[in-house]
C-alpha cells in the first residue's frame, strides 16, 4: 500500500483483504476496537477470518461474545489455546495465581497463555489485523497502520482513531458490545487480571491493577523491557523441561 497512514480504516482493510486473502486473519479479544474492525471487514468480505486466544482464564462474558460474533456475522471464530503441557508445568512450579506475586511471574503467565499461542497461530499466516489505537496508552503512541515484522505483516487500521471515533462507529452501525463494558470495565482481559475502574482512572488501570509503575501490556503487542525479558526467559527455561 503506497501510503497507509493517509488511508482510512476501510481503505486499509480493503487493501489488506485483497492483498492477503485467506492468509490474513483478524485477532480480537472482542473489545470495542476489535468488534469495529470485524464489522468493517465483514462489510468488505463476509468470509474474513477471525481468531481469538482462549487463555483458559477468560471471563464468561468473553465466551458469550464468541457466540455473538458467530450469530451476528456468520463467522466461525477460530479459537487458539495454549499448550496444556506448558500451562500445567507453569502451574506446578509457580501455582495457579502466580501473576499476583510479581511482575516477572505475571509476564511469564501472559507469555505462556497468550504470546506463545499467538506465535504458533501467526506462523500459519501472512498478515494479521488488530484493533490497536495510538491514544490508548503511551507505549502504543507510535503504532503504524501497516508494519512488517518477523516475516508477517501487522495491520492496525484504527491506529489514528480516538475513543470517540470508536463509540460513534458502534452507535451508527449497532455493533455488538462486550457485556463487561456496562459493568465499568474499560479494558478487558483475563478474569483474574481485570477489574472495573473509577471515572478518574486511566482506561488501562483495571488491567493488572496491583502492579505499580509498569507498562500494562501482556507482551503480544509491546515487548517487555530487556531486563524483564531476560527474567522471563530464565523462568521459561526452568519450567520447559517439565513440559517436555
Amino acid at each position: 500500500m503506497p501510503n497507509p497512514e493517509a488511508a482510512t480504516a476501510e481503505e486499509v482493510l480493503s487493501w489488506a483483504l485483497a492483498a492477503y486473502g485467506d492468509s490474513l486473519a483478524i485477532s480480537t479479544s472482542f473489545q470495542k476496537e476489535g468488534m469495529v474492525v470485524i464489522d468493517i471487514a465483514t462489510r468488505i468480505n463476509p468470509r474474513v477470518r477471525v481468531f481469538t486466544i482462549d487463555t483458559g482464564r477468560l471471563p464468561e462474558e468473553t465466551h458469550q461474545m464468541m457466540e455473538t460474533v458467530r450469530q451476528r456475522y456468520g463467522i466461525p471464530v477460530e479459537i487458539v489455546f495454549p499448550e496444556a503441557s506448558e500451562v500445567e508445568s507453569m502451574i506446578a512450579t509457580h501455582g495457579p495465581n502466580l501473576f499476583y506475586r510479581e511482575v516477572t511471574l505475571r509476564k511469564l503467565c501472559c507469555h505462556m497463555r497468550k504470546v506463545r499461542p499467538l506465535e504458533r497461530k501467526l506462523a500459519t499466516l501472512s498478515a494479521w489485523v488488530v484493533g490497536l489505537r495510538r491514544s490508548q496508552t503511551e507505549s502504543r503512541a507510535d503504532i503504524a497502520k501497516v508494519e512488517s515484522r518477523d516475516a508477517i505483516v501487522k495491520i492496525s487500521p484504527l491506529a489514528d482513531w480516538t475513543s470517540h471515533d470508536v463509540d460513534d462507529y458502534i452507535l451508527r452501525h449497532d455493533v455488538p458490545v462486550h457485556p463487561l463494558y456496562a459493568k465499568g470495565f474499560p479494558s478487558i482481559g483475563c478474569g483474574p487480571c481485570t477489574r472495573a475502574t473509577f471515572d478518574c482512572e486511566d482506561q488501562r488501570a483495571g488491567r493488572w491493577w496491583w502492579e505499580q509503575d509498569t507498562e500494562k501490556e501482556c507482551g503480544i503487542h509491546i515487548a517487555p523491557s530487556g531486563r524483564v525479558v531476560r527474567q522471563v526467559d530464565a523462568l521459561i527455561a526452568e519450567i520447559q523441561p517439565a513440559a517436555n
